[in-house]
């Protein structure tokens, strides 16, 4: 056997730069391999599991290698399209491989070491313990095993490591480092005979079981379910379907086990359904959707990448479905990518009754196991069972497609594309168009409100533009009416949240048995609240935020950090019992209705009421179906939903967008006012649109009502080219964060002083962002702004080095700093 020592390069989900050598001891050099997961241990105690990207004969000289314990697959579990993928993730976005490890793994197939805490049963105390010490006792003597986080939850302690190291120390607790498998199998459980019983042995049998009457129930019912003496091969019978067969209890069945007769087995199932189901061919395409498919297929000779700019209703998902079904008679995998859950219940549901079981849905609502049963499904790419279309939100794009054909980005403007955070803050939209470069494949962008930055890219030729302006069935767009809430105030008109013009419509429609969508982008049932004798507003102590108000559970909840509590009786700083809640969210809105319209049946969409699995589903459904009249939402409401009895949309507050401080805003307001404005009279006759304003003569409001893109575009552009934003200058912005609010403002003036004798006036900051403070850690942001004809490459580099110049100085390596390259 060959001795020589070999090495593995391994990629850990940890946010530490560069990646780590191993050992590989001769036991496992045959098992370990490029792609493939180990077990390794990280510092004195902890356990990790890594990806093997490299293997070679070249010792690390500058520390002590350790061995590898283990080797968990027989095949990899990243193929060579996604470590090539993963490399540009954390090149161009500036993130560590351990980021993106663990962003593209499901944590199903990570092993996690956790330190379990089990009390001493003997331990007799010497010397008084602490109040806390007897609590953590109190609660290990209840659970066994129980790990240091739960310890944490349990107690209401942030850290408890001092409390478990005094009780060590003392000889009450044991304390042991364990490895727990995330993913398990699935398997059912089945019964079948010990042995193959000829008829006559199984008569003797029954004869035995005379006494035991219930027993030779169970056994007969068994040998009808299998058909045991009928067929060549018994059926298989389930437990559960054994025991309900006679209403028998599971001890009996384990009397019959016990007596040799009968014997469990298990078999593995899949969480994914591949049943069968009845399948209906794509729909004819009307002249205007044929005529933009033949110039897809034209320009998709030329051009890797195509804008489909399709106003709402025009069919673009019709369009999509031809072209899926091209690429499956060329065996090809297809990505389609959805800003939101709350989409895939719809498309998954068209796509279905084309495609069938070929279609797979990935996003986070699903459990650990179900996404790696997902993952690996996609992994294998069989012809049978197998999913050959993948319709997810952003993390899809890690999945590890092997043949890949096309990548289709649905509403590709919308900002859910990009990831905040943790790191890695990749935008899917544009880590989309890698992979599809690394597979040779299409990429499709449709959208009825491109972003600026993609829609320049077209009218200059980098991508294809094909423009589908023609509504299905010639549907025409809605009526949009402006409501001028200042002067519906003025004349004391406002009896409640509703102007009178918006209240008129929705009684006209509830009245014609038709079905109202309203819209207010802000959830809870009140921003904050007021004390009205000094101005106090509740704030949120760890961020610098006011608490919102949340009727459904009387708090005042912190949407940032999540912190709550119960609304105060009085004022703080001058005592006053006068509060009262400003403003309002979804709840307030949805409880006004209740009032105002008590027959109509109304229901909220919001992150409160959809943060169950199925909660999308069920709300969708109940409004497709017409169980609903008014549904209440926030931007979820927005995105492609098609519903066919919607006359009337009402956009609440539509200044609280086209004021906010962003050089996206008016882009964004326009985008979300006429995506919502698209779900209105989609289908038998012309919908209505009433937005209420402040300010009806803004101009984002004249180019909604006119429905008109191009003067939008035309007036942000000239904007963005002027100011140096996208897509004239890249954006790169480096983001310093520390408890201490005067060192990360030290750090931010230093590091900036440093960055502008490199990089003169692209330099803009330090500037605290509007919410400079989140779970009681203070922000600076310093803004990079690079032309587009320079390396972003040598740019970033530039970046590294000065930041590591800064960690470099004593007072400043705690400060935290990360880099978020082209910031929505």
């Amino acid at each position: 056997m060959n001795k020589t020592p070999v090495f593995a390069d391994l990629i850990l989900p940890l946010p530490l730069a560069g990646i780590f050598t191993y050992s590989i001891p001769l036991e496992l050099k045959n098992d370990v391999a490029i792609g493939k997961r180990v077990v390794v241990p990280f510092g004195s105690k902890k356990l990790y599991t890594g990806i093997v990207k490299k293997i070679h004969n070249s010792a690390p000289q500058d520390y002590t290698i350790k061995a590898i314990l283990a080797c968990l697959d027989e095949e990899p579990v990243l193929n060579a399209y996604q470590f090539q993928f993963w490399d540009w993730i954390s090149q161009y976005y500036q993130c560590p491989l351990g980021d993106v490890f663990k962003a593209a793994i499901p944590s199903g197939l990570k092993l996690e070491s956790q330190t379990k805490i089990t009390k001493i049963e003997e331990f007799e105390a010497k010397s008084p313990l602490s109040k806390t010490e007897e609590q953590i006792l109190q609660i290990l003597s209840h659970s066994k095993d129980v790990s240091i986080s739960k310890l944490n939850q349990s107690t209401g302690l942030k850290n408890t490591l001092p409390q478990i190291k005094a009780l060590l120390e003392k000889g009450a607790i044991e304390v042991e480092e364990q490895i727990t498998r995330g993913y398990k199998e699935k398997k059912q459980e089945f019964i079948r005979l010990s042995n193959n019983f000829s008829e006559e042995q199984m008569g003797e049998i029954m004869n035995e079981l005379k006494k035991a009457k219930k027993q030779q129930e169970l056994l007969l019912s068994y040998l009808n379910l299998s058909k045991h003496f009928f067929e060549t091969a018994p059926l298989k019978v389930g437990v559960s379907e054994l025991l309900k067969s006679v209403n028998s209890s599971r001890s009996i069945l384990k009397s019959l086990v016990e007596k040799n007769i009968l014997q469990f087995y298990y078999e593995q199932i899949d969480r994914i359904d591949f049943s069968a189901s009845e399948l209906s061919e794509s729909k004819q395409l009307n002249e205007y959707q044929t005529k933009a498919l033949a110039e897809i297929h034209t320009q998709f000779k030329e051009k890797n990448c195509i804008l489909l700019h399709g106003v709402t209703s025009s069919g673009k998902t019709e369009i999509y479905i031809h072209l899926i079904e091209e690429q499956l008679k060329l065996g090809k995998q297809i990505l389609y990518l959805l800003p939101e859950i709350a989409l895939t219940t719809q498309i998954i549901n068209r796509l279905k009754t084309v495609f069938g079981n070929k279609v797979g849905v990935y996003h986070s609502k699903f459990n650990d196991a179900e996404r790696v049963e997902i993952y690996n499904n996609v992994k294998q790419n069989k012809t049978e069972n197998s999913y050959q279309i993948i319709l997810g939100v952003r993390s899809s794009v890690f999945l590890p497609f092997q043949n890949l054909g096309l990548i289709i980005v649905d509403e590709e403007h919308e900002n859910t594309y990009k990831q905040f955070d943790p790191a890695p803050r990749y935008n899917a939209r544009d880590a989309a168009l890698y992979l599809s470069h690394l597979h040779q494949a299409k990429t499709l962008l449709g959208t009825a409100t491109p972003s600026v930055e993609t829609y320049y890219n077209a009218l200059n030729g980098k991508y294809g533009l094909v423009q589908l302006f023609q509504r299905h069935q010639n549907i025409e767009l809605p009526e949009i009416i402006l409501s001028d809430i200042k002067e519906a105030r003025r004349k004391k008109q406002m009896k409640s949240i509703f102007s009178p013009e918006l209240l008129q419509l929705m009684e006209t429609s509830l009245a014609n048995k038709e079905q109202i969508i309203l819209f207010q982008n802000r959830r809870g049932y009140a921003p904050y609240l007021e004390c009205k004798s000094c101005g106090w507003v509740p704030q949120c102590p760890n961020c610098s935020v006011s608490l919102t108000y949340h009727r459904y559970n009387n708090q005042l909840i912190c949407h940032y950090c999540g912190h709550g509590i119960h609304p105060p009786t009085s004022c703080e700083h001058c005592g006053s019992t006068n509060l009262e809640d400003r403003g309002f969210g979804t709840e307030k809105i949805e409880e006004e209705l209740e009032v105002l319209f008590p027959d109509a049946r109304i229901a909220r969409m919001d992150l409160d009421t959809t943060r169950k699995k199925h909660a999308y589903e069920k709300l969708i459904y109940k409004f497709e179906n017409r169980n609903l009249d008014i549904l209440v939402g926030t931007q979820m409401v927005s995105k492609g939903l098609d519903f066919d009895n919607v006359s009337l949309v009402g956009i609440l507050n539509a200044d609280s967008m086209l004021n906010f401080p962003d050089f996206r805003a008016y882009e964004r307001s326009y985008q979300m006012m006429a995506q919502v404005s698209g779900r209105a009279g989609r289908k038998n006759k012309r919908g209505k649109v009433l937005i209420q304003t402040y300010t009806p003569d803004h101009p984002i409001l004249r180019n909604v009502i006119e429905n008109d893109y191009a003067a939008m575009y035309a007036n942000q552009i000239e904007e963005r080219q002027a100011y140096a934003y996208p897509p004239f200058y890249r954006l790169i912005q480096i983001v310093l964060k520390h408890k201490d609010q005067n060192l990360v403002n030290k750090a931010a003036n230093y590091l900036a002083k440093s960055l502008r004798k490199i990089f003169g006036v692209r330099i803009f900051g330090p500037q605290a962002p509007i919410i400079n403070r989140i779970q009681n850690t203070y922000i600076v942001n310093i803004l990079l702004k690079i032309e587009k004809k320079s390396s972003p490459a040598k740019a970033k580099w530039i970046l590294n080095q000065q930041a590591n110049f800064l960690k470099e100085i004593d007072q400043f390596k705690s400060i935290q700093i990360y880099f978020d390259v082209d910031p929505m």
